[in-house]
């Protein structure tokens, strides 16, 4: 039996679960770039990560493998780990464009702040006190 991946991937996107045991892709040779992104995205994101890994496979769909796969790395390279970074940086490369990665373009957006958490801050809650 010979198994298409391509022809799985609309299934594997609906039942991520089976992506780690799906017998269509074990003898796909992607690029080991895609099993680090695969990896990553598994890694920092549980289940949606897997949905968002099948997602950059579906890219495959529509795009040359050189594309994705020249996306994948440069992904990879600025730690844009995702599938709408994949997908930007594809249609770039197809388009000849420079990807606008960079946040400091969009200035009206909030600016993440992220403190440590002082362990004082949870007397209140010990306390009983409602606030």
């Amino acid at each position: 039996m010979v198994f298409d991946p391509m022809h799985y991937l609309p299934l594997l996107e609906q039942k991520v679960g089976a992506l780690d045991q799906a017998a269509p892709l074990k003898g796909w040779n992607l690029p080991d770039e895609f099993a680090t992104m695969h990896r990553l995205l598994e890694a920092r994101m549980g289940k949606p990560g897997k949905r968002e890994y099948v997602q950059i496979l579906r890219l495959l769909e529509t795009f040359e493998i050189s594309h994705v796969h020249g996306a994948v790395k440069q992904a990879l390279s600025l730690g844009a780990i995702g599938y709408d970074a994949v997908k930007h940086l594809v249609l770039c490369r197809i388009e000849k464009r420079q990807p606008r990665l960079d946040l400091a373009i969009y200035p009206y957006l909030p600016k993440a702040v992220v403190e440590t958490t002082k362990p004082a801050s949870y007397k209140v809650l010990m306390s009983g006190a409602v606030t």
